[in-house]
């Protein structure tokens, strides 16, 4: 029997409702994102586990792997829960060296979406996002013909909802003026406020905002105030971190990624851990 969703749920548009604790996948892979997990039955375990303790939201890409990870979705998941959302994306393709080049073609796009389909073994996907910038930073390029590909296949049935990962306010907008945007999954966390504006658009058209990275990333994040906010609360920083997230505004959604089941619950339980107002007012120092 699974239990409530973590953090609470988010309803978007159509019958989408995900949890706003997700699970990120990324780190199933192995080292680099590449190849097979170190452990397979464990990567196993926490997929089962995530869906277990309510998550209904998972983060994936077909270049994870690149493969890999959604094979192993499929293999711990499939047939997938009734309420269970996988998110993908598209927009990028693995080097031979492990290098992660864009991918943006239309018909390119085209083909990723047939192959995160087969993968994962299911005839629509429920969300895809456009990857159109990189996790170090966006930009304002037209997005135009890639999102109009993906708009087509969403009219054909073969995705349910349209979303943008690593993308500026004017890439939003013009998305918004081809097919609704459900999703923006964004680098934002304590220390990477860079996008406080998009963030609070999302907010106020009820557009999921999907931080990624929320812990920094490859490079953990290390402050003094979190620590000294954790210890005071009890709780570990990485907890803080994703505490602070979900109350930084309504239509946040994490995604945190690990491959270990332990960890696993102790991001979970972040879901539980509401900050008092002058520990906010600390934690937000850091991003200034």
């Amino acid at each position: 029997m699974s239990h409530a969703l973590p953090g609470g749920s988010l309803t978007l548009a159509g019958d989408l409702t995900i949890s706003r604790m997700g699970y990120g996948a990324m780190q199933l892979a192995g080292p680099g994102v590449l190849g097979p997990p170190k452990d397979r039955d464990q990567a196993l375990a926490v997929l089962r586990e995530a869906v277990e303790l309510g998550v209904t939201h998972i983060d994936t890409a077909d270049f994870y792997g690149p493969a890999v990870v959604n094979e192993l979705i499929r293999e711990a998941l499939h047939p997938y829960p009734a309420d269970l959302h996988i998110v993908t994306k598209v927009g990028a393709r693995r080097g031979a060296d492990g290098s992660w080049g864009p991918a943006l073609d239309p018909d390119d796009l085209k083909a990723q979406v047939h192959e995160n389909l087969q993968r994962l073994g299911l005839d629509a996907l429920d969300v895809v996002n456009l990857r159109v910038g990189t996790p170090d930073g966006t930009n304002d390029e037209s997005l135009a013909d890639q999102f109009g590909a993906l708009a087509e296949l969403r009219k054909e049935g073969l995705i349910r909802h349209l979303g943008l990962s690593a993308a500026s306010l004017t890439q939003l907008t013009e998305a918004q003026g081809i097919a609704p945007v459900v999703t923006v999954q964004n680098l934002y966390n304590l220390a990477n406020r860079q996008d406080d504006a998009l963030v609070e658009r999302c907010e106020a058209e009820n557009i999921a905002f999907a931080a990624f990275f929320p812990l920094g990333g490859f490079s953990p994040l290390q402050s003094g105030t979190l620590s000294a906010v954790a210890a005071r609360l009890g709780a570990s920083a990485q907890q803080v971190a994703l505490a602070w997230l979900l109350q930084r505004s309504t239509t946040t959604v994490l995604i945190p990624g690990t491959s270990s089941v332990a960890h696993l619950r102790e991001n979970l339980a972040a879901a539980s851990l509401t900050l008092p107002v002058d520990a906010i007012a600390e934690l937000d120092s850091i991003g200034r």
